[in-house]
């Protein structure tokens, strides 16, 4: 049998695009004699639909488009994603399915069994179980066809607390009794630094235990916070990876099941260095995320410190230096090398800026409430007036010129809460917020590998707010090394306080960063989307109260 498999960036609700695409699919496999070409979990509707599959009308363009693209399978068959409605009078009303098409109509059916509700998934909020298993035989071969979660079955929590299997039943156990020849898994699997190498031995080892081969197609591109990395992979029946697409781009390959089974040419599983993935994550992120809301053009705050460069540096990699503006806000307590080092790096990527002194409306700030703050102190409220007056100057171009203001704060300053609401925590989409400030440096360096775009002062200066004399980042926080330790066992790994453990790390600081955090969810609640790159990131994927005492 002869298999296409299209890895294809699709857009959520957009369905003639999403439909233009999966037939120019079909046509070149057809094109390239394949029997069947395979495409990703819900690639019809675009994945997550979220609570539009609440939507009567939207469900029933599903169905519509499902329709058009039968039509287009003649001397071809394709396996594509939809919801679909469930015809029994008890459950929930849709089922997520794999639908193969075939000489204009539906010709057999898969649901989906495994609905995750962890992290960022919220499967069974729309969607019915499956419980049953059949096979579908097709030119003479066998095939199990699965959807994403359904062949993760034997991925566990694993902490100091439990070590269990996630679910109860296994599909691929019931289909294995029937004897597949195949396994094909259509997916929408969000990337996951951390996650790149386990997912891969997840579905290595599903081959390796049956002694078949596994067909997994997933999904590239990015919607709102989700980036998906595609890397579909074909696994031979010895668990091994056969083929793997890139990561992060729109790929098509066709090949025989005579050459899978036989395992020639097999390239291996070719690593790649996390902070390049990361890096492929955060410009697949930002492109998408203009692409598919329409706009172009977007405006930052360059500070001179090296999270707002590194935003800039991969904004202008996306979308480019035309669609780029930088607005460089000095005040009083901003130093010369932090101007200097902006206005050489957009000079560098040659992209549009502006110095916007803050001084005047800062001071009429002053002046204004001068009377009701009198015989108190400076304190955090007037180095928070700082960030506000920037806030406002950044979202008046914003609105006046079209553009959308990004956000430049990272993940430990989001996690203690060092940053200003309604200040520098302002933007219509956070690019690092997921990005520890230690891996901010191991970005930067990764931009700077063949020659210098990000200034090495920028770099090489410690991080500071600037918004009072000689402050330090560390007049707050500790060093950033044993700051970002503790965040990653507590909200990465949801270690408790006793647990954590390392250099230079105390009990009585992890109390104290663990306070910071919880202190300040009040925050991240009204933060802006954040680009997803790890498994615990800040919004939908940690669900935490606002009002408790733990």
């Amino acid at each position: 049998m002869r298999i296409s498999i299209a890895q294809i960036n699709y857009h959520i609700g957009n369905f003639e695009r999403n439909r233009e695409l999966i037939i120019e699919a079909i046509r070149k496999a057809r094109a390239e004699k394949a029997d069947i070409v395979i495409f990703s979990e819900l690639s019809v509707s675009g994945y997550p639909p979220l609570d539009l599959l609440d939507r009567i009308d939207f469900i029933e363009k599903c169905r519509t488009t499902v329709n058009e693209i039968a039509a287009e399978c003649r001397g071809i068959a394709a396996i594509v994603g939809s919801p679909t409605v469930n015809p029994n009078t008890s459950g929930k009303k849709l089922y997520n399915t794999a639908l193969v098409l075939s000489e204009g109509k539906v010709i057999f059916s898969a649901n989906k069994a495994l609905l995750p509700t962890y992290d960022i998934f919220d499967e069974y909020r729309y969607f019915e179980p499956e419980k049953k298993f059949p096979v579908f035989e097709f030119r003479g071969l066998r095939l199990a066809i699965t959807i994403c979660e359904d062949l993760w079955d034997e991925q566990h929590f694993d902490n100091e607390f439990e070590k269990r299997r996630l679910y109860t039943i296994s599909p691929m156990e019931e289909l294995a009794k029937q004897n597949p020849g195949l396994v094909i898994n259509i997916s929408a699997s969000p990337f996951s630094w951390s996650k790149t190498g386990p997912k891969a031995e997840i579905f290595k080892a599903k081959a390796r235990k049956f002694g078949i081969p596994v067909i997994q197609v997933n999904q590239t591109g990015a919607n709102t916070e989700l980036i998906f990395d595609g890397a579909s992979m074909i696994i031979s029946s010895k668990g091994e990876i056969w083929k793997r697409l890139p990561f992060f781009e729109e790929a098509f390959f066709t090949f025989t099941t005579d050459e899978l089974m036989e395992g020639s040419d097999a390239e291996g599983d070719a690593r790649t260095e996390p902070v390049e993935l990361i890096h492929k994550a955060l410009v697949t992120g930002i492109r998408d995320y203009f692409t598919k809301t329409g706009f172009k053009k977007f405006i930052l705050g360059l500070s001179g410190g090296i999270d707002s460069a590194l935003t800039l540096a991969l904004a202008v990699e996306a979308l480019g230096r035309e669609n780029a503006w930088a607005v460089l806000m000095p005040s009083r307590y901003s130093s010369e090398h932090s101007v200097t080092d902006a206005r050489a790096l957009s000079e560098t990527l040659g992209v549009k800026y502006d110095i916007i002194s803050i001084e005047k409306p800062f001071s009429a700030f002053g002046e204004i409430l001068g009377p009701v703050f009198e015989g108190l102190k400076s304190d955090v409220t007037e180095e928070n007036i700082q960030a506000r007056v920037r806030a406002v100057i950044l979202m008046a171009l914003s609105n006046k010129f079209g553009c959308i203001l990004l956000n430049t704060s990272n993940k430990s300053e989001a996690a203690v809460g060092y940053g200003t609401l309604y200040g520098d925590m302002a933007g219509g989409l956070s690019v690092l917020g997921d990005v520890y400030k230690t891996d901010i440096y191991r970005l930067a360096a990764w931009i700077n590998r063949e020659r210098e775009i990000i200034p090495s002062g920028t770099i090489s200066k410690p991080p500071s707010a600037e918004l009072r004399p000689d402050q330090l980042d560390t007049d707050s926080l500790p060093d950033y090394r044993i700051l970002d330790a503790i965040l990653y066992q507590y909200i990465d790994l949801q270690k408790p306080a006793e647990r954590i453990s390392g250099e230079g790390i105390d009990r009585a600081m992890v109390d104290r960063v663990i306070r910071m955090i919880n202190s300040n969810e009040y925050k991240r609640y009204q933060a802006p989307p954040v680009l997803r790159i790890s498994s615990k990131s800040f919004g939908d994927g940690r669900r935490m109260p606002l009002v408790a005492r733990y």
